[in-house]
């Protein structure tokens, strides 16, 4: 009967020992690893700051910037979209409201604003919801600059509503207009205005008739709720929203000179295309025997710029991030340590003076005792 072979598996041992072999990070066993109390308080140390360090470091990573980019306005495709609501002292048949625009078209075939009889004084809510808005708008007109990346990175686009409604009804004639909503014109120069009398179409313009007004009908006093273009962003404020004039004159021309800026803001989450605008505003009476021609009324002149802004949100990107937080631990690392085995040194070498001290004294009363004990032999010795 044949024997049976039995083959083993050889051993060949792991190929991680090959490996094992290049490791340059030494590993030192608990029992021969030394600690002292200067070590563990630069430990104690050490952990603080870097905890602090980085909690600084992902909060300034979190808190984004804002880029302001300059460039041609290239897309003459797009239209021009003006929100209004505004209240003029007049009542509304006394009045008309139109838009032309520098290709002499009449922009009110995309639409009409929309006239609402009112009465000029405001009720006491209505007051102090249009204060609060005027004083507001007011102090951010003057510290834009100051307060602009606030605004942004709070998303602040208007803290005020709609104005509300009146609680309380006078009981009087209407005495005041509002003309209010919004329209899409052309992305071009044009004049807005409001004047006396309605207005008449022809194919070349249009004329505003007001035959049966007197000149105690004409008062121009007007509150600017909204006057905005574009849609609704962030940061954006308009300048014109929350102001009132009051004329003391009737006949009263009030011109305001915009520059429309077109604007791409572009943040983390949407991308919306609007518009900003600056403002210089005059006003005159109009008084034909002084010499001061004119039409009595509000005309809004604005022309779109040629640049445009983008406004991009941006953050430091991920792995800048983590090469600081790196960068932030390996360094305090590596400088406590550094500290560290300064102190340490120091420390030892005092201890090495107080040790050398205590043998020197040690041995000067070993010596003292030796040379008492002789002089107590001798002199026994001598007895």
């Amino acid at each position: 009967m044949e024997s049976e072979k039995v083959t083993m598996l050889r051993y060949r041992g792991s190929k991680l020992s090959k490996v094992k072999k290049l490791d340059m990070f030494p590993k030192v066993e608990e029992p021969f690893k030394e600690t002292s109390p200067v070590g563990g308080t630069f430990s104690i140390i050490s952990f603080v700051i870097i905890l602090w360090l980085v909690y600084s470091e992902i909060n300034y990573y979190l808190d984004s910037k804002f880029v302001f980019k300059f460039s041609p306005d290239i897309e003459l495709e797009e239209q021009l979209k003006i929100n209004v609501d505004i209240t003029i002292a007049m009542p509304c048949q006394y009045i008309g409201a139109d838009i032309l625009d520098s290709t002499n078209q009449n922009t009110f075939k995309f639409g009409t604003l929309e006239e609402e009889d009112t009465w000029f004084e405001l009720d006491t809510n209505q007051q102090i919801h249009f204060d609060n808005k005027k004083h507001f708008n007011s102090y951010l007109r003057e510290e834009y600059h100051a307060v602009k990346d606030l605004l942004w990175k709070s998303s602040f686009s208007t803290h005020f509503g709609e104005l509300p409604r009146r609680t309380h009804l006078p009981n009087k004639p209407h005495d005041a207009c509002r003309v209010y909503g919004t329209l899409v014109l052309n992305k071009v120069a044009g004049n807005f205005h409001i004047t006396a009398g309605k207005s008449l179409h022809l194919p070349r313009g249009h004329v505003h008739i007001n035959p049966f007004m007197s000149e105690r009908d004409y008062n121009f006093s007007h509150r600017i709720n909204k006057f905005s273009f574009g849609d609704p962003s962030p940061g954006i404020v308009h300048p014109l929203e929350g102001d009132e004039l009051i004329g003391d004159y009737g006949r009263t021309l009030f011109n305001y000179f915009i520059e429309v800026v077109p604007t791409r803001v572009n943040t983390f989450l949407t991308t919306v295309n609007t518009y900003q605008y600056s403002v210089k505003a005059l006003s005159r009476p109009i008084d034909h025997n002084k010499g001061s021609h004119g039409i009595p009324g509000l005309f809004f002149k604005y022309d779109v710029s040629a640049l445009r802004v983008a406004v991009k949100q941006e953050r430091d990107h991920l792995g800048t991030f983590l090469a600081r937080l790196c960068s932030i631990i390996g360094g305090v690392f590596v400088c406590s340590g550094i500290i560290n085995g300064i102190v340490q040194s120091i420390i030892n070498w005092i201890n090495k003076l107080l040790k050398a001290g205590n043998v020197q004294t040690v041995t000067n009363k070993a010596s003292l005792v030796n040379n008492s004990q002789a002089i107590s032999s001798e002199s026994i010795k001598v007895s």
